[in-house]
């Protein structure tokens, strides 16, 4: 396969891990209408993938509904040896996947890296999740009842996947998916197609039979159209923003489809007077610049106590400036740019207001010049509860501080949205630890830790955040139906 000149340099080991087509069936297909594909850093193409439609997608169903009763037959120590499999061929090729990601996503190779290790302990974790979906047996409620429940594959699932982790958020669904017994429709998003393409690939060799995984690419709403209406899909699972989530929660319970969504976060990130500083500012730069912001449980408001206020700030501002920025491909950096011209215009605007409505700038704020979506690293101080940094999910590299005084006042703040995803909080005092943690209205917490996620922890969220929980032991309940079996038995 001919890739574009622009691919050339990105050197990779297995230049075939780039497809230019998408998998329907086992089958590698393309299409008249293309979508391109470009790097945020440089705006350069790198090629483009199939603009599939409905027609294809009813293909892409029918193919994972004509392979479910034969996968879900499976053992699980035979679906877990595929999955096995597959991780070990996700763990060797990581560089060029890495590569692909940065290529197509924008976040430096490290980062890169570490979400290539990151999406395959996920196929690790739920192959050996597969062995463990274990039954119960229940006291029966007469002399004469026996109870029996088992755990079954849901059936065909479909999993709506976003731009800024193209590899951990597929792997996070699909991994729990496969290891039930169901079988799946990916579709990625049009901005990172080629690292879900490359991650299939990969499956194929590792012996997923034809059908069992399948990806769509293309304008998302008549794909979408077909994944959520049609009666042979069985579950959506997606990542994404509250709006679609919510369009999409709301059309898929028409036909009562299993649902599980994982939406946007507004993230608290709290900082007492006791807090050890260092690593309450380790925290902040790990939570709030990685992937240049473009996390939905990176720190979006920073709620700092005044006895330690300034401190912070000039510790921050400190190492902000030390964050180098540049094009993700190129060692060393820390900061990549950001997905595209419209996540350059939210940051833009949210400083904009923030100062406007009396924060004071102390590094940063604009976008840098020249090619690709880059944007400064910016911390502004003495930011107002009411600014958009703190009502909205920013998205981007934008840090605003806001002081409290008392406890109560920081809990109320940082309860003060319609999100839960995730929070943050820094503190040595044990009481405090706990009284502020349970007060909190969020799925995850951080604890003096601005890192959180693992294959072997729950991962979700409440309110508007969403429902439903991936990776952990839990994330494989997201795949499974409970059937209750009854039976008579004749007495002796």
């Amino acid at each position: 396969m001919r890739l574009p000149e622009a691919w050339e340099p990105v050197g990779l080991v297995r230049p075939e891990l780039v497809r230019q087509t998408a998998l329907i069936g086992g089958e590698w297909v393309s299409s008249d209408r293309k979508l391109t594909v470009t790097d945020p850093a440089t705006g350069a193409c790198l090629g483009s993938v199939p603009d599939l439609g409905s027609e294809a997608t009813l293909q892409a169903v029918a193919a994972a509904s004509a392979t479910f009763p034969a996968w879900r037959q499976h053992s699980a120590p035979e679906r877990a040896a595929i999955l096995h499999r597959w991780h070990d061929l996700i763990q060797a090729h990581t560089e060029d996947l890495a590569r692909i990601m940065t290529s197509e996503q924008g976040k430096p190779l490290g980062e890169a890296r570490g979400e290539v290790a990151y999406a395959a302990s996920f196929i690790k974790w739920f192959a050996e999740e597969a062995r463990r979906t274990y039954g119960d047996v229940i006291p029966g409620h007469a002399r004469d009842k026996r109870l029996v429940v088992m755990r079954e594959p849901v059936g065909v699932v479909a999993a709506i996947t976003p731009w800024n982790f193209p590899l951990a958020m597929i792997t996070r669904k699909v991994g729990p998916a496969l290891a039930a017994g169901c079988t799946v429709i990916v579709k990625p998003s049009d901005l990172t197609p080629f690292s879900a393409l490359a991650l299939a690939f990969l499956a194929r060799e590792a012996g997923l039979p034809d059908g069992v995984l399948n990806v769509v690419t293309g304008t998302a709403a008549p794909i979408g159209d077909v994944l959520v209406s049609h009666p042979d899909i069985a579950k959506i699972s997606f990542t994404g923003s509250t709006g679609v989530g919510t369009m999409l929660a709301t059309r898929a319970m028409a036909s009562v489809k299993r649902v599980s969504l994982e939406l946007g976060g507004n993230a608290p990130f709290i900082v007492f007077d006791d807090a050890d500083l260092g690593e309450a500012l380790n925290g902040a730069v790990a939570s709030k610049f990685r992937n240049a912001g473009q996390t939905c449980v990176c720190a979006n408001r920073f709620f700092v106590q005044a006895g330690i206020y300034d401190r912070f700030v000039d510790g921050l501002a400190e190492r902000i400036d030390a964050i180098r920025v540049g094009a993700g491909l190129i060692e060393g950096v820390d900061l990549g740019p950001l997905i595209n011209e419209a996540a350059i215009a939210k940051s833009s605007g949210h400083v904009a207001d923030a100062l406007h409505k009396g924060g004071t700038l102390v590094t940063g704020g604009r976008a840098i010049d020249g090619a690709g979506h880059f944007f400064k690293p910016t911390l502004i101080r003495d930011v107002t509860p009411d600014a958009l940094l703190c009502r909205e999910e920013t998205f981007g590299p934008v840090a605003g501080i806001v002081r409290f005084d008392t406890e109560a006042q920081a809990i109320t703040m940082a309860n003060d949205t319609t999100a839960g995803l995730a929070a943050y909080l820094f503190t040595r005092d044990l009481s405090r630890s706990h009284r502020v943690t349970e007060a909190l209205q969020c799925g995850m917490i951080g604890l003096n830790t601005g890192l959180i996620s693992s294959e072997v922890a729950p991962f979700g969220g409440v309110k508007q955040s969403g429902f439903g929980r991936e990776g952990s032991r839990y994330g494989m309940d997201e795949y499974l139906n409970l059937k209750l079996v009854c039976t008579s038995v004749a007495p002796i």
